[in-house]
């Protein structure tokens, strides 16, 4: 073999050791960086701005590449049938309804709610009612642990209330419910029609069930006022959800709650909260503000439903949410955001970001959900301590800015699968981008469970159990007692 031979060979064997230390310090890089693909695309795309037009358009293929091979490819979804969420069958609060008050008119409604005394059942007559103008639909009587008052509908899908307001029902008084309602926010300019339910100050033990409720920038507002904080509220088996991005720049988030405790949001449907202006950064729902004590459980949500292939950053459920002004903090410090929070048995799919996002929340539990196309569980700064426990996420669990984390037993995609483009967890199911959650693939369980855990479709569930939010996605389609 001549000199040159020899120098070309050994050169060649160089560059193959070089690609290999280089793609081994890249692996390497990105499973301590711990940081699924659709985030580290929008970071590439904001460096590139300004730049001169070869590096953005190439920045642009990176992000779009990086896009493709953490969400795959994109199936245009249909509506589905759920039992989670609003139902055909009508829902009924116990202790209400020994003085039932038929209204069929908006001004019969206004003076109902003004007039309302405890145990009334304010039953609105099948129709459309229409609120005009800036002023909301305020509720300042009580009611009382014996004999709510209620707010309803014989029927679902038989009253249609159309707000063209800022908000609708201003809930500053305790004990109120309201059951079996379809709410339209219908401002000709989105940003006008903010809150469906604005629960504050006194509104206590306040309850939503078996709502409809479209168009809001945030459907249910909750939030402390002069010294008061509704605590104890329940919102369950609701569907909330947009037919159109928001324009606007305020907060996008169908359950927006500041400085409550002892909430329980539970089986409901949340979607297609996309932020169009503005940050462009939305929650499904997010508990934050220094309250404690609230619970996330066996809850739908489709961050893109039948809105899909927007910009921006949608998060599905966060402790914590972006942080709080001191001034509305429950302490007026927010020390932490949220101390001893639960996120449980949920289904979280089709999130351009965070599946569940941690944000200052102490003593949090984070268990048993299913993740699929998100960015997977963060648990964010040194306030922030989580026990994150039996989920199932086609992602990755990490932790940001010194937050505590303790991992059992979840099953996770690592970075390096996800930057390869192999999905183990997503390959679970059998149609996953047409959100049909049915096994393909036996799961794996846990066994010798000792605690009962809530199943997102059917009951409780105990001894082998699979891990995430259901045993059988089928039975989530089968209609179930209310």
């Amino acid at each position: 073999m001549t000199t040159s031979s020899k120098r070309l060979k050994r050169f060649f064997w160089l560059l193959l050791a070089a690609g290999f230390v280089s793609v081994g310090a890249a692996a390497f890089m990105l499973d301590r960086l711990n940081i699924p693909p659709r985030q580290l695309a929008p970071y590439l795309e904001r460096r590139a701005e300004g730049h001169q037009p070869a590096v953005v358009e190439l920045a642009v293929r990176l992000t779009d590449g990086l896009q493709q091979l953490d969400r795959g490819t994109r199936e245009l979804h249909t509506p589905q049938r759920w039992n989670i969420g609003a139902g055909a069958v009508a829902t009924k609060t116990s202790g209400a309804g020994a003085e039932v008050v038929m209204v069929s008119t908006a001004v019969e409604l206004k003076q109902a709610l003004a007039q309302a005394r405890p145990g009334q059942a304010i039953t609105l007559m099948p129709g459309h009612y229409r609120i005009d103008g800036d002023g909301s639909l305020d509720i300042r009587q009580a009611g009382t642990a014996e004999a709510p008052i209620v707010v309803r509908a014989e029927r679902p899908a038989t009253v249609f209330i159309e707000l063209n307001a800022g908000e609708g029902f201003k809930v500053d008084a305790p004990y109120w419910s309201f059951e079996n309602l379809n709410i339209e926010g219908v401002c000709q300019t989105q940003e006008f029609c903010q809150h469906a339910f604005h629960v504050a100050g006194r509104g206590a033990h306040f309850t939503a069930r078996n709502n409809l409720i479209v168009n809001f920038n945030a459907h249910f507002k909750i939030n402390g006022e002069d010294g008061n904080f509704p605590d104890y509220g329940v919102i369950e088996g609701n569907t909330l959800t947009n037919t159109a991005p928001r324009r606007t720049i305020s907060p996008v988030t169908p359950i927006d709650l500041v400085a409550a405790s002892h909430w329980r949001i539970a089986r409901n449907q949340i979607s297609d909260f996309i932020k169009a202006d503005g940050d462009r950064i939305s929650y499904g729902a997010f508990v934050k503000g220094g309250g404690s004590d609230n619970r996330i459980e066996q809850n739908i949500v489709l961050c893109e439903y039948l809105l899909q292939g927007n910009r921006g950053a949608q998060v599905g459920l966060s402790l914590g949410g972006g942080g709080t002004g001191p001034q509305y903090c429950r302490d007026r410090r927010c020390i932490t955001e949220q101390d001893g929070g639960v996120v449980q048995s949920n289904l979280i799919a089709s999130c351009s970001d965070d599946g569940i996002y941690l944000n200052r929340a102490a003593a949090s539990k984070i268990l048993h959900n299913t993740l699929v196309d998100t960015g997977g569980i963060t648990v964010r700064f040194p306030e922030s301590s989580a026990d994150v426990e039996g989920n199932l996420v086609d992602s990755v669990v990490r932790s940001r800015d010194e937050g505590l984390l303790r991992t059992a037993e979840t099953q996770v995609t690592g970075p390096i699968s996800l930057y390869l483009g192999r999905h183990p967890v997503r390959a679970l199911f059998k149609a996953p981008g047409a959100l049909d959650f049915s096994w393909k693939d036996k799961p794996a369980v846990r066994e010798n469970m000792s605690e009962q855990i809530p199943d997102l479709c059917q009951g409780m569930r105990t001894g082998t159990v699979s891990y995430g939010a259901f045993e059988d996605f089928a039975a989530c389609t089968r209609p179930q007692a209310r």
